[in-house]
C-alpha cells in the first residue's frame, strides 16, 4: 500500500509579484426577504398540490349528484388519483437528474397547468376518473418542487432541520384548508368551481418558477432500460395496492373477487421488481439495504405514526358527517386543526435544530394519545367545540412527529451515499402514501365491524313488548299523527325513527372505540419508546465504568 499521502510535499517557490491564491469562500447566504419568497413559493406549491388531491376526496358526497354516481362509485375518483401518485416520485428522482432541475421545474408546472385545465372538462364519473388518473401523475412533481423550494431558503446547516420540518409541515395544511374552502366553492359551481380555483393557483405558480430559480444541480444520463422496467413493476404494484386500499372497504374485502385479483397483481409485480433489482450492481432501489433491521424499524415507526395520525384525517371528520354536521357548519374546528399543525411544525423545527429528536417523539405521542383518549368519550350530543382542544393536540402531535422521524432516516440515507436516496424515497412513499391508505382502510374497517357489533347488541333490547320501547315508539310516531291516520302505518314510522336513533348510537359507540384504539396504539408506542430510551441510557451508564477502567490502564 502506498503511503505517499503522508509524505510532506514542498511547493515550488513563487515569484514575488504572483498573487497568493484566495481560499475558497462559501456562497453568501440568501437575503431574508428572498428566503421568505422561497418559503412562500414552497407553501404555494404544497397547497396547490394538496388541494387538488383533497378537493375530490372531501367532497365525494356533494359531487355524487353532479357526476351521477353512488357513494361506492365516487370513491373511485380517489383510487384513480392515488394509483399513479403512489409511485411517481420514484421516477421523478431520476428524471430530475437526467434533464436538469431547471427544465424539470418548468415542464412540471406546464404539465400541471394542462392537467388543471382538463379538470374543467369533467362532466360524469368516467371522464372524472380519467382526469383524476392524469392529475395523480401531473401533481406528483409539485410535491418535489415544494421540498426543493423550502430547502433552498435555508443555509446548508439548517436544510435538514428547519427546512425539512417546515416542508413536511406544509403537507398537513391542505386537508383542513380543503374543508374550509370547499363549501363556498361547491355552492358556486360544484366540481368546476373547485378546479377553477386549482387552475388559478397553477397560474400563480407559473411565474414563480421563472422568477425564483432553484440552484442547478449536475445532471447526467442515469435512466437505463432496466430502470424503466423496474419502475413499471413498482408502478403496477403500488398502483394496484392503492386502488384496493382506497375502495376495498366499501365493496368489502372478501365479497368482490376483483379485490383478490388486484392484490395478486400487486404482489406479483413487486416480486418481479425485487427479483430484477437484487442482482444489479447499480440498482434503482437497494433491496438489501431496504430490508436491514434499522430500516424495517424505521418503516414500522412511520406506519404506526400514519395509523395514529389518521385519527384526525379519517375518523374525527367523518364522525361529524355521520351526525349530520357538514364541513360548512364547523369552520372553527378546521382553523384549530390548521393552527395546531403549524404550531407542531414550528416546534419540530425547534427540536430538530437542537438535536432533541427523542424528546419530540415522546411529546408527539403523548399529545396524540391524550387527544384521542379525550375524543373517545363522545356522544350523539357532542359538538365540535367540545373537540377543539383534543383535535388541536392531535394535529400538533402529528406535525411534531413526522419531521423529526424523517430527519433521522434521511440523515442515515445520506450517510450511506447519494445513491441510497431513491431507496429512502421508496420508504417515504410506502409509509406516507400507501401507509395513509392502509391506516384509513384499517380504521374504517374496524369502525364498521364495531358498528355492526354495537347495533346487534342494542337491537337485542329492541322489543315492542318492553314498555320503555313501546313508549319511545309512540312518542316518535306522534310527529306524524297529524298526517298519518292509519295506526299501523303510524307505528311503522315510529319504529323506523327509533331504529335510526339506535343506528346512530351504534355509530357513535363505534367511533369511540376507534378513537380509543388510536389512543391505545399511541400509548403503547410511547411506552415502547420510553423503554428503548431507558435501555439505551442504562447501556451507556454500564459502559462508562468500563471505559474509565480501560483509560486508567
Amino acid at each position: 500500500m502506498s503511503n505517499s499521502a503522508s509524505i510532506p510535499t514542498v511547493s515550488p517557490p513563487m515569484p514575488a509579484d504572483t498573487p497568493k491564491p484566495m481560499a475558497p469562500q462559501t456562497p453568501p447566504s440568501m437575503p431574508p426577504w428572498r428566503a421568505a419568497l422561497y418559503i412562500c413559493a414552497s407553501v404555494l406549491l404544497f397547497v396547490t398540490q394538496g388541494l387538488g388531491m383533497q378537493f375530490a376526496s372531501v367532497n365525494l358526497v356533494q359531487l355524487q349528484g353532479e357526476l351521477q354516481a353512488t357513494t361506492n362509485e365516487s370513491a373511485w375518483l380517489m383510487a384513480a388519483y392515488m394509483a399513479p401518485y403512489a409511485s411517481m416520485a420514484i421516477a421523478l428522482v431520476k428524471v430530475r437528474t437526467q434533464v436538469g432541475l431547471r427544465r424539470f421545474a418548468e415542464w412540471s408546472v406546464i404539465i400541471f397547468l394542462g392537467v388543471s385545465i382538463l379538470n374543467l372538462a369533467v362532466h360524469d364519473l368516467q371522464s372524472g376518473m380519467v382526469v383524476r388518473f392524469i392529475s395523480g401523475m401531473g401533481a406528483a412533481p409539485l410535491s418535489t418542487l415544494g421540498f426543493l423550494y423550502m430547502l433552498e431558503a435555508f443555509p446548508p446547516a439548517r436544510k435538514l432541520t428547519v427546512g425539512l420540518a417546515l416542508a413536511l409541515t406544509n403537507t398537513a395544511l391542505s386537508a383542513p384548508l380543503a374543508r374550509l374552502i370547499s363549501p363556498v366553492l361547491i355552492t358556486y359551481g360544484g366540481w368546476h368551481s373547485l378546479y377553477m380555483f386549482e387552475l388559478g393557483l397553477a397560474l400563480l405558480i407559473f411565474p414563480v418558477i421563472y422568477l425564483l430559480p432553484l440552484t442547478p444541480i449536475p445532471h447526467a444520463k442515469v435512466i437505463g432500460k432496466q430502470d424503466v422496467l423496474s419502475y413499471f413493476c413498482v408502478a403496477i404494484g403500488f398502483g394496484a395496492l392503492a386502488v384496493v386500499l382506497a375502495v376495498g372497504r366499501l365493496y368489502w374485502w372478501f365479497e368482490a373477487p376483483w379485490i383478490g385479483a388486484l392484490l395478486a397483481v400487486s404482489i406479483a409485480a413487486l416480486t418481479i421488481f425485487v427479483l430484477m433489482e437484487l442482482p444489479r450492481t447499480a440498482p434503482m432501489v437497494d433491496i438489501r439495504w431496504l430490508l436491514t433491521p434499522q430500516n424495517l424499524h424505521f418503516i414500522a415507526v412511520l406506519l404506526v405514526f400514519r395509523f395514529v395520525a389518521s385519527e384526525q384525517t379519517s375518523t374525527a371528520t367523518s364522525f361529524y358527517l355521520n351526525l349530520g354536521i357538514n364541513d360548512g357548519q364547523i369552520p372553527t374546528l378546521y382553523w384549530i386543526m390548521l393552527a395546531g399543525s403549524i404550531a407542531g411544525g414550528l416546534a419540530s423545527a425547534w427540536f430538530l435544530d437542537r438535536k432533541r429528536i427523542e424528546t419530540a417523539h415522546v411529546l408527539a405521542l403523548l399529545l396524540i394519545a391524550t387527544g384521542a383518549f379525550m375524543d373517545a368519550h363522545a356522544t350523539n350530543l357532542t359538538r365540535p367545540q367540545e373537540m377543539y382542544l383534543s383535535q388541536a393536540m392531535v394535529a400538533a402531535g402529528a406535525a411534531l412527529f413526522l419531521p423529526t422521524a424523517m430527519a433521522k432516516g434521511l440523515v442515515a440515507a445520506l450517510a450511506k451515499g447519494p445513491q441510497y436516496m431513491l431507496t429512502f424515497i421508496v420508504i417515504f412513499l410506502f409509509t406516507q402514501a400507501i401507509g395513509g391508505l392502509i391506516a384509513s382502510a384499517a380504521l374504517g374497517t374496524f369502525m364498521v365491524l364495531r358498528q355492526q357489533f354495537h347495533l346487534k347488541t342494542l337491537l337485542e333490547h329492541f322489543v315492542l313488548t318492553d314498555t320503555i320501547v313501546a313508549d319511545r315508539v309512540q312518542t316518535l310516531s306522534a310527529v306524524y299523527a297529524k298526517v298519518v291516520s292509519d295506526k299501523a302505518a303510524l307505528a311503522t314510522e315510529g319504529i323506523t325513527l327509533l331504529y335510526q336513533q339506535i343506528s346512530r348510537e351504534a355509530y357513535v359507540l363505534a367511533y369511540n372505540d376507534t378513537f380509543l384504539l388510536t389512543s391505545i396504539i399511541a400509548g403503547l408506542a410511547l411506552v415502547a419508546l420510553l423503554g428503548h430510551l431507558g435501555f439505551e441510557r442504562l447501556r451507556q451508564l454500564t459502559k462508562t465504568p468500563e471505559l474509565q477502567a480501560s483509560n486508567a490502564e
